[in-house]
């Protein structure tokens, strides 16, 4: 398999709407279903950034079912360097052929002991995966997607995957560069955040996805079929149970500045990559001001700073923070090591803080293997891949009929804002304004 490494990419798409005004009262509160061991306490990472730290790969699935988590820290993020190591094929240790069962992509432990009967496609009803494909795969995944692939392979010894990994950012540069001069080397990239995808295609270095592939996924994460969501991770506010009951908590993200009850009580990780994609939200939906305002105010609530945002939902669980601000999938991860953990989370409403972003896939303008690349896509949006990216990272699925974990609500039911997410790419003047008030 093949490695590289780098993240700073902008996008020029085009914000599809404004954040939704403040409503009064409470949002919904989601409980978490405590789970001696999750489904491979691995996580999908969320996009990096070009501060100081990166949303770490969190790697280590646990299969055996003994609660252990993976290594995932900041430290351990998609990475700027360029240490990658080339080989090609990630299937010539298949021992089988012929579809595998859900129970081969699922996850162990408690935690999915009870999953429902999934709906979707599934693997057996496409057609056989067969020759060889090349993937840019971008960003900090920690190996689940490769062992994902590894599954594939086992199904399909005549498939083969030429794998070149480094940040999205420099693998989206490196696609632009190399479709407009006309020498193309990858058949589909795969990034874990759509502001790499979404520059990608807003520089016409993509095929449009056939509608019948993509349409089981919601619209704003397939925009114009030009690249689609396979794995989303959502902004939450993990709290301690013992510290704060629900009601406590704002529904909106702009009231976190003034909740008596969090004053001094909270936590935030301004160098993570998902931090600052939540911060450019907040400015593309209330200007540079408004951001500049909320972040200044959150200041004064004598917010502590911390590495990433594992370690605040660990500190939320210890009860160090009354609360914190972090991805969906580490409060879950927590209860998973400690499933008697005081943890517990909160969305709030139609705002950045209720912000949803996914990994996803497109197909490389200018390939040759169009035909394999779309039957690779299908095979990601199938209710077999869907539950292994559900019960080995904890994100959130991308089609109906495969639930989140954990007692999470599901996509339809949280209030993400009015965004095209392809503009969280642009980092640049997020930094500046985070520079601006101290915050970096």
């Amino acid at each position: 398999m093949t490695r590289r490494g780098g993240d700073d990419t902008t996008a020029n798409g085009r914000d599809r709407g404004r954040e939704q005004g403040d409503s009064s009262g409470v949002g919904r509160r989601w409980f978490l279903r405590s789970s001696g061991a999750a489904a491979g306490a691995a996580l999908l990472a969320g996009c990096s950034s070009s501060g100081n730290g990166s949303d770490g790969n969190a790697s280590g699935s646990n299969s055996s079912g003994n609660g252990s988590t993976g290594n995932g820290s900041s430290g351990n993020g998609t990475g700027g360097s360029d240490n990658a190591t080339t080989g090609g094929n990630t299937t010539g240790n298949a021992t089988a052929s012929g579809p595998l069962g859900v129970e081969s992509f699922r996850g162990s432990g408690p935690l999915v002991e009870s999953r429902p009967p999934l709906d979707g496609t599934r693997i057996a009803e496409l057609p056989d995966l067969s020759g060889t494909l090349s993937i840019y795969l971008g960003g900090g995944e920690g190996g689940l997607y490769t062992e994902f692939l590894d599954l594939l392979g086992q199904m399909y010894p005549d498939f083969n995957v030429e794998l070149r990994t480094a940040s999205s950012a420099q693998l989206a540069n490196t696609l632009i560069t190399e479709v407009n001069s006309g020498s193309t080397n990858a058949d589909v990239f795969w990034a874990i955040d759509v502001g790499a995808l979404g520059v990608v295609a807003d520089n016409d270095a993509t095929v449009e996805l056939p509608t019948d592939v993509v349409e089981p996924v919601p619209e704003s994460f397939r925009p114009d079929n030009q690249w689609v969501g396979v794995a989303g991770r959502a902004r939450s506010v993990p709290f301690n149970t013992d510290t704060l009951s629900a009601d406590q908590i704002p529904n909106k993200v702009q009231r976190f500045t003034d909740a008596q009850p969090l004053e001094g009580s909270m936590g935030w990780a301004p160098t993570y990559g998902s931090f600052q994609s939540f911060i450019t939200a907040m400015r593309l939906l209330r200007g540079e001001q408004g951001a500049k305002s909320w972040l200044r105010g959150m200041q004064q609530q004598g917010i502590s700073e911390y590495p990433d945002e594992f370690l605040i939902s660990n500190a939320v669980a210890d009860g160090e923070l009354a609360a914190g601000f972090a991805n969906h999938y580490y409060a879950l991860r927590v209860k998973a090591a400690r499933p008697d953990a005081p943890i517990e989370l909160a969305f709030t409403k139609g705002d950045a803080g209720a912000l949803i972003n996914a990994a996803g896939v497109e197909i490389v303008k200018g390939t040759q293997r169009r035909e394999l690349a779309t039957n690779f896509i299908r095979h990601l949006l199938t209710a077999e891949a869907q539950e292994f990216f559900a019960t080995r990272t904890f994100a959130y699925p991308m089609v109906p009929g495969v639930p989140p974990v954990g007692g999470l609500p599901t996509i339809d039911e949280l209030n993400p804002p009015q965004l095209d997410l392809a503009k969280l790419s642009n980092l640049e003047p997020t930094l500046t304004l985070m520079r601006e008030v101290g915050v970096l």
